[in-house]
């Protein structure tokens, strides 16, 4: 049985602030060549931009350009050490997101 509710103008305007992270998220997750640069990533292993870019079909800009989106979305981490920047998946940041869309979905359905 579908359950109809009534929404207000500002339940549909107005976002929370705990969700504000939660749609560069989604789209930094949303794309198959970013999950694939996230899988490539063994638990705990730091990677630069050679590293991926060696275990990828894609070019260096490419790589770069998806490298971006994840660490602006939060997605991963980054720390310059000498002339290169080492990446690593930030998975508490990750999962924080996507609990906190699991708890809305259990909490408000």
């Amino acid at each position: 049985m579908c359950k109809h509710v009534v929404m207000t103008n500002d339940s549909i305007q107005k976002l929370p602030n705990q969700w504000h992270d939660v749609s560069s998220m989604f789209v930094a997750l949303g794309d198959e060549q970013r999950q694939r640069i996230l899988l490539t990533f063994q638990p705990g292993e730091r990677l630069n931009v050679t590293q991926l870019v060696a275990a990828s079909t894609l070019s260096r800009t490419t790589v770069s350009h998806h490298l971006k989106i994840l660490h602006q979305a939060g997605a991963l981490q980054s720390e310059k050490i000498g002339k290169e920047v080492y990446f690593w998946i930030d998975r508490e940041n990750i999962a924080a997101t996507l609990q906190r869309v699991l708890d809305y979905v259990r909490n408000n359905t």
